[in-house]
């Protein structure tokens, strides 16, 4: 590996840019490629990705490259940002090419669609053994990252090394990268929270108040800390920047792409409707069922999520929703 790390972002969409310039200011070299090759070209040819990134400069010293293989293998690790469904495709598309010193790191955050894996599971399945693997998650909108705004996020996985590796690279400046093993709360915290985001956002396009927000944010974190202690995730983990940091973020930041679906709904748009509106993948639609299907595989009580997986994929109504989440039994606050 070079003294420099050289890393191929591979996903030119906000988050995917936002990186590469975070890397860039780093003292990082980054190679940028997206599958979506005339607006790639667009970016290389006028230095800003004006569709997801408007008024962005991108410097000469990030490489556009429109080529995945040669950008992979002119790389030291490769850092995937696409949307979740696209992970399994890539990592297929690339592991051939793919050195044994080369790590793959990633900054998605949601499920496998079907079969509700994590994504560590899948680059798992998919790839050697031998190779290190790492997730990039926290509360960090992409605009404010290309911006050069100030933020935190945390990088983990079960080879300290490698973790280390990505984490120098992104840590610079006004951005702090945190270092931690528990790949599964990491990954977790991420996907669950755009749940919840939908499920703020339905509140406050409903306008419903501050404190059924409140209430929304609190108990969705105990959802999550519940769903977390099934599949073995660290307590500390969802409590951090993966888990309540990015829940806090995504459930009151109106850059949310998951916050603005849940608030078109509340204000009783249709979800196609409100999907074309936003523009880009909306995590949290197939996140909800699939969180939803494995609360119901491990016998997890999830009601906030029943709800939004309701609205979203089976047609309830969200007035219904509120209705039944408020009628629910008195209970103690800690514990099922």
């Amino acid at each position: 590996m070079s003294e420099v790390p050289v890393i191929a972002v591979l996903g030119a969409g906000s988050w995917g840019t936002a990186l590469a310039l975070q890397l860039d200011r780093s003292g990082s070299r980054s190679i940028l490629w997206d599958r979506d090759t005339d607006n790639l070209l667009k970016v290389r040819d006028t230095r800003y990705n004006q569709r997801y990134l408007p008024d962005i400069d991108i410097p000469e010293s990030i490489v556009i490259e429109s080529d995945l293989v040669a950008a992979v293998k002119a790389a030291d690790h490769v850092l995937l940002v696409t949307p979740s469904h696209a992970f399994a495709s890539i990592i297929q598309t690339i592991r051939q090419d793919l050195q044994p010193a080369q790590g793959v790191a990633w900054a998605c955050k949601g499920f496998e669609p079907g079969s509700g894996r994590l994504l560590h599971q899948v680059a798992t399945e998919l790839l050697p053994k031998s190779t290190s693997l790492a997730i990039v998650t926290g509360p960090s909108f992409a605009k404010e990252v290309a911006m050069n705004l100030p933020t935190a996020v945390t990088v983990a996985g079960p080879d300290s090394r490698f973790v280390k590796v990505i984490a120098n690279a992104l840590h610079g400046g006004r951005f702090r990268a945190y270092t931690g093993t528990d790949m599964v709360g990491a990954e977790l915290g991420g996907a669950v929270k755009n749940v919840m985001a939908v499920a703020t956002g339905i509140c406050d396009g409903m306008k419903l108040g501050d404190n059924a927000r409140a209430a929304l944010i609190t108990r969705g974190l105990a959802e999550m800390m519940r769903l977390g202690a099934a599949l073995n995730a660290r307590p500390e983990t969802l409590m951090g920047l993966a888990g309540a940091g990015d829940l806090i973020l995504t459930c009151t930041g109106d850059l949310s792409r998951n916050r603005q679906l849940g608030l078109r709904l509340g204000q009783g748009q249709s979800l196609q409707q409100a999907v074309k509106e936003i523009g880009q993948v909306v995590e949290g639609v197939n996140a909800a069922a699939e969180v939803h299907r494995l609360a119901l595989e491990h016998g997890i009580n999830m009601p906030i999520t029943e709800q939004v997986n309701g609205i979203i994929h089976n047609g309830w109504n969200p007035e219904e929703g509120v209705a039944r989440l408020l009628a629910r039994e008195q209970k103690a606050e800690h514990g099922d």
